[in-house]
Order: structure tokens, then C-alpha cells, then sequence
């Protein structure tokens, strides 16, 4: 199985019924146009860590992902994602993986208009 895709959701000024999909096992991406949020929701019993990816490397040669921890039962809402730190620059996505995807469920909002 590869990385799965998570479809863009724009929010308007008249609302936005925000539609979820499973987290995938090998990770999922999004097109990022600085504006987008993730939302992690975690249905299950113990905390699990949401990693982006950070492939830009830093003046001190490394690289800096963000990992986040999601709670039992919590839903968190990440970001936004600065394009020149997150954006994959081959592809212009923004790469997602999970500690653990059972009962997990994401979508990503943009809230550019």
C-alpha cells in the first residue's frame, strides 16, 4: 500500500460540513497552499503522534517535523503549513504518517477562498 491522498475541503462563509476519511497505514498527503488545516480525530483508547513532514533542510543541516500528540479520543485541528518548510518541493504536498491509524480519522480544510 502507498500514501493515500486526503481530498482538500474548502470552508466558505456559509459553512462547511467537514467529511472525514480513514487515516491510512503508509501515511496520507495533501496539496498545500499555506492556508490548509488538519483535522485528527482519535477514536481510540490510547494517545497517538501525528508526524509532518519537514523535508527542508535547515542552516544546521537537519530537518525539523512536527509531531503532534493526539489524545484518546480528541480531535485536533493542525496548522496551517508554511509552504517553503512542509511543501514536498517535487511534489508541493504536504506529507502525513501516524503512530497508529485505528479508529483514526482525518480531513484537511482550506480556508483560502
Amino acid at each position: 500500500m502507498a500514501a493515500s491522498a486526503i481530498t482538500v475541503q474548502n470552508a466558505t462563509k456559509t459553512g462547511l460540513a467537514v467529511t472525514t476519511a480513514s487515516a491510512n497505514v503508509d501515511g496520507n498527503y495533501f496539496t498545500n497552499d499555506g492556508k490548509s488545516y488538519l483535522q485528527v480525530t482519535n477514536g481510540g483508547g490510547s494517545s497517538i503522534n501525528v508526524t509532518i513532514d519537514s523535508p527542508v533542510v535547515c542552516s544546521q543541516g537537519g530537518v525539523h517535523d512536527e509531531v503532534i500528540a493526539v489524545g484518546a479520543g480528541v480531535t485536533k485541528v493542525i496548522g496551517s503549513f508554511d509552504k517553503s518548510q512542509f511543501n514536498d518541493p517535487v511534489t508541493g504536498r504536504v506529507n502525513v504518517s501516524y503512530s497508529a491509524v485505528t479508529t483514526v480519522t482525518v480531513a484537511v480544510v482550506s480556508l483560502g477562498v
